[in-house]
């Protein structure tokens, strides 16, 4: 008995080991939460409608076409590439026709071929999310869809409903079409907020936080709920129209997803601010202008103090979202026309047009303490950085950008040298901002310009 004991001992704590290597087990746990959470509402809520829900062969068919108008845009989507990150893609003009023409029941099931085919022929992303993808847009789109068929049939119909015939009449009709559009932006709402709740509960707030909830995010999805209302439309008359829809809807993806890749190949992944290529074109610009216009320009190089030291202790997961979190400070701090980049490693550089040399030197400064005030919750306790920053003017250090950034770099290493954690200019006579240590008297004050 102790042997049996002792075995099945074992195997529990090799499944028990397993499940915690899994991904989704190594995110934070108000987000494996998340994601069971609708999981599990899409399960119950598919087997019970698929108890219930009566089988008919118009409905078939007309999920059948919308996956493959869906399967065929996936297609096109593989051909063109895909930026990674969050995408914004079209395929709402086939989940607004799904949950308008047919009952509630198909919008939990009809997801699941086109998001496998995404997983198979674009990306091979992490299960979980694309689990929790489908899990989100079903979820959604069945509850858009059980509102739907609430106002056109007056009463609550959870996992049945009428049949498409009656939609049909219903979309041409002025309180048809008024009722479908505010059940699809009710779609589109809760499927964004889902989404914007898992990248909540990632700690991943930046720049995918404002990709979901920017201005331009929003155009898309009333363009998206335009267009799967046309489709809806065209399919309620007649299935044969989508022959004659799907290539409108192709061109608009592949104009959208070619946007998505041009702003792909200007920006940094990891922390979404311009690459050092994309940088150094706008900063040739702006010092073009300002060498016409005799304005003053300003650049500062940035430096994370001992980043090797955080990515050994806390692992480069850990270190990713310093990057991020040093990045989204640096633009929040920042006017709106400044110039921010990446240029690898744990150094930005940043733009600054119009900057004398006192504004130059204070903006460094609240950047700095800024910077040095941010605390990133990890393993139950919060690690903060600081930063090192050189700065270089226009006409006083270089009158290129090559002598700015040469000249920004020298007075980063005597910021590093000087016991970093400051901001240093590269001449002397300058005035140097540092801070005091912390427990002096007056210690996070600025000293008096110093004469070097």
């Amino acid at each position: 008995m102790t042997v049996a004991r002792s075995a099945v001992t074992d195997r529990e704590r090799s499944w028990t080991s397993r499940m915690r290597a899994w991904p989704l087990f190594a995110q934070p746990r108000p987000l494996a939460c998340l994601v069971f959470l609708v999981i599990a509402c899409d399960l119950v809520l598919a087997v019970a409608g698929g108890l219930v829900t009566r089988i008919r062969l118009e409905e078939v068919c007309t999920a059948a076409a919308l996956v493959t108008c869906g399967v065929v845009c996936v297609e096109a989507m593989r051909r063109l590439g895909m930026p990674g990150g969050v995408v914004r893609d079209l395929l709402g003009a086939w989940w607004i026709p799904m949950l308008l023409l047919l009952p509630p029941f198909y919008s939990l099931i009809v997801p699941i071929p086109i998001y496998v085919m995404l997983q198979l022929r674009i990306r091979r992303a992490v299960v979980f999310r694309r689990v929790f993808s489908v899990a989100s847009v079903a979820l959604a789109g069945f509850t858009a869809s059980t509102a739907f068929h609430a106002i056109v049939t007056g009463e609550v119909v959870l996992l049945d409903g009428v049949s498409g015939i009656t939609e049909q009449s219903v979309l041409i009709s002025g309180p048809g079409l008024l009722a479908a559009v505010l059940c699809c932006a009710l779609f589109s709402v809760l499927n964004t907020a889902l989404v914007a709740g898992a990248v909540r509960l990632s700690a991943r707030e930046t720049p995918r936080r404002r990709l979901i909830w920017d201005r331009e995010a929003i155009l898309l999805d009333w363009a998206e709920l335009c267009v799967g209302l046309t489709v809806a439309i065209l399919c309620g008359l007649s299935l044969y129209l989508l022959a004659l829809v799907l290539p409108p809807v192709l061109l608009l993806q592949r104009s959208l997803l070619f946007q998505q890749l041009q702003t792909a190949a200007r920006t940094d992944p990891k922390t979404g601010l311009l690459n050092a290529a994309t940088w150094e074109r706008e900063a040739e610009a702006e010092l073009v202008r300002a060498m016409r216009s005799g304005r003053p320009l300003a650049v500062l190089i940035i430096d994370i103090d001992h980043f090797k030291g955080v990515n050994d202790t806390y692992g480069h997961l850990f270190g990713d979202q310093v990057l991020l979190g040093v990045a989204t400070t640096l633009t929040h701090q920042l006017r709106q026309y400044d110039v921010v980049g990446r240029f690898g490693g744990e150094e930005f550089v940043v733009l600054l047009p119009g900057a004398d040399m006192a504004e130059t030197c204070r903006i460094a400064e609240r950047l700095r303490s800024r910077v040095g005030r941010m605390a990133l919750p990890v393993d139950e306790t919060t690690v903060t950085v600081t930063i090192s920053v050189g700065a270089a003017l226009l006409r006083v250090h270089g009158r290129d950008l090559i002598e700015l950034l040469a000249a920004a770099d020298l007075a980063l290493y005597r910021a590093k040298d000087s016991g970093r954690n400051r901001v240093c200019l590269p001449v002397s006579g300058m005035p140097d901002f540092t801070e005091r240590p912390a427990g002096r008297p007056g210690g996070g004050g600025r000293t008096a310009p110093a004469a070097e």
